[in-house]
């Protein structure tokens, strides 16, 4: 029940863009289009719930304080947490490398529409930020990691697809302002859904 809370949390409260503004440089260049926002989505969603437990295991058995004490007592006082953040990101930068690939072969237009955004995965804060939060938080288990990743790559999903179909339905019907058209009116629209998604903060289950 506990992991089913933080999956649903991570989704609506902790969301990472209207709670935490993570990923944004992403977020805005790619919301033009439903169907490329969707597939960056489903890139960050898989990256989140693989490189989250992936990151757990390496801070539970590696780089906290005494995790190698498995390797032997000489080895319980070693503290390798200091390397935590170069091997969160080495762990992203590598399985953004296999996205990469998977989408490049099986998905060629979308690898053509996202262009650069998709290698720069890597950088997205959003992913980072899963792993962080990871780390700060304590998560207790390999499936609480897991839990979380997915509900932030869901919530991330879900932001950047709507916010994409919000656009092009302004682009099309809507007489925007010149100085708000492009990003103006897409921060505008992004504050509106962080304030809607403020209504769920009262939300226990």
């Amino acid at each position: 029940m506990e992991n089913i809370n933080l999956f649903i949390r991570s989704i609506f409260v902790d969301n990472m863009i209207f709670a935490y503004f993570l990923g944004m440089c992403s977020f805005l260049a790619v919301s033009k289009n439903v169907k490329t926002a969707f597939g960056l989505g489903v890139a960050v969603t898989f990256m989140l719930v693989i490189t989250l437990p992936v990151n757990w295991l390496l801070q539970t058995y590696v780089l906290s304080p005494g995790a190698l004490a498995w390797l032997g007592e000489e080895y319980a006082s070693v503290d390798l947490s200091f390397l935590s953040l170069i091997m969160f990101i080495a762990v992203i930068a590598s399985m953004t490398q296999l996205v990469e690939m998977v989408v490049e072969k099986y998905s060629p237009s979308l690898y053509a529409s996202l262009g650069i955004f998709l290698p720069l995965i890597a950088v997205n804060c959003a992913i980072l930020g899963g792993s962080l939060f990871m780390q700060q938080r304590g998560f207790a288990s390999f499936w609480t990691a897991t839990c979380a990743g997915a509900g932030w790559g869901i919530g991330w999903l879900l932001a950047i697809t709507a916010v994409a179909a919000i656009r092009e339905r302004i682009a099309t019907y809507s007489n925007v302002p010149a100085p708000l058209r492009g990003i103006g009116i897409t921060f505008i629209v992004t504050a509106l859904m962080g304030i809607a998604f403020m209504s769920f903060l009262g939300i226990k289950i």
